[in-house]
């Protein structure tokens, strides 16, 4: 069982999609964490981010691991706990030149595949239920307020003691939005047989809850 969840940064698909698995009792997979290890090895490598052999090179290269935790996941590159070095505000704006290069899509796409085919996941990203599982037992698209999935990000960042400014953030989702949206391979875009969740002004147990009365 696949059960595909896509949308755009912000909308809380990691933390409904660990939640949704849990529940079920399968496992869960983070597309996105898997661009984002590869962005740091980029970035510690000095290696041309526009440059798409090279990061192709980079990713057979690299070991990416997604162990689970009672909480979700922890992310390994190379061995090393990378879980919150994935989150910092670097590699969340170089991440898109990772995850817009043809090369490594391919890899990435084959290897979560691969996953997904070994055991039953919840699986979340921009474009899972529309290249990566377009057979997918089900497809949710979670979306949300450009101002609410701000709004959550900067609560998130403040919990970590970081000092953040709103309508930057605003700014950044929106120019992140159009990237997604716009990217030549593996966009962001809404699967035709996927049922869209509006997440605006729900919870994580009331957005999780919706998508389980779909599945029953």
């Amino acid at each position: 069982m696949v059960i595909a969840i896509d949308g755009p940064a912000g909308a809380g698909k990691s933390t409904v999609a660990k939640l949704l698995a849990q529940k079920l009792g399968i496992s869960y997979l983070d597309t996105g964490a898997m661009y984002r290890a590869l962005t740091v090895k980029a970035i510690r490598s000095k290696v041309d981010l526009e440059n798409g052999k090279a990061l192709a090179k980079l990713a057979t290269e690299s070991q990416i691991q997604l162990r689970p935790t009672a909480t979700g996941l922890n992310i390994f590159l190379d061995g090393e706990d990378v879980s919150e070095e994935i989150r910092t505000v670097e590699v969340t704006n170089k991440t898109f030149y990772i995850a817009r290069a043809p090369e490594v899509r391919e890899i990435m796409v084959n290897l979560q595949r691969a996953i997904g085919h070994k055991q039953s996941i919840v699986a979340e990203g921009r474009d899972i239920g529309t290249v990566v599982f377009p057979n997918a037992t089900k497809k949710f698209y979670l979306d949300a307020d450009p101002a609410e999935r701000a709004r959550r990000r900067m609560k998130e960042m403040q919990e970590k003691g970081k000092i953040v400014d709103e309508q930057e953030l605003l700014r950044e989702i929106n120019e992140r939005d159009q990237k997604d949206f716009t990217r030549k391979v593996g966009p962001l875009k809404k699967a035709d047989d996927a049922i869209v969740i509006d997440s605006s002004g729900l919870n994580v147990e009331q957005s999780v809850a919706k998508i389980m009365e779909f599945l029953k």
